[in-house]
């Protein structure tokens, strides 16, 4: 039985973040606007269906969505651009995968103890940030 990640957590480190930006093709100015912030993460886990909210001062991000079922993802807020994105478990980890015009890019959550866990890829990069759960 896969983890329950519903929670609340607060950022605690990142690294990459900007060469993982550059390979989403997000200019100069954003990327490192978006390396300044501290985002925190709410889930929601309810049976087969989950909301991730990202909480920024700059804006929000959520996905609400169904596991194991496909579905169009607009990533308007991040890169401007829409995919194809399936989210389920392997094993212990949350597994997003988004096709369109970036090569594997995508992204796994999983838990260490108290900590999630986010690693993002896209191309050849992978960013990944530690956060830590409050409530």
């Amino acid at each position: 039985m896969p983890p329950d990640l519903t929670g609340y957590y607060r950022f605690v480190s990142q690294e990459n973040m900007d060469n993982y930006l550059r390979a989403l093709d997000i200019n100069v100015v954003l990327r490192k606007l978006v390396c300044l912030l501290k985002p925190d993460k709410e889930i929601i886990h309810t049976g087969d269906h989950m909301v991730i909210r990202t909480i920024t001062s700059l804006r929000d991000y959520v996905m609400d969505f169904d596991l194991g079922v496909q579905f169009e993802e607009d990533l308007g807020p991040v890169d401007g651009r829409k995919c194809q994105t399936t989210v389920s478990w392997e094993g212990d980890q949350l597994v997003c995968e988004q096709l369109g015009e970036k090569r594997n890019r995508g992204w796994r959550h999983w838990l260490e103890g108290d900590q999630l866990h986010l690693r993002m890829t896209a191309e050849d990069e992978v960013c990944v940030q530690v956060f830590q759960k409050v409530k």
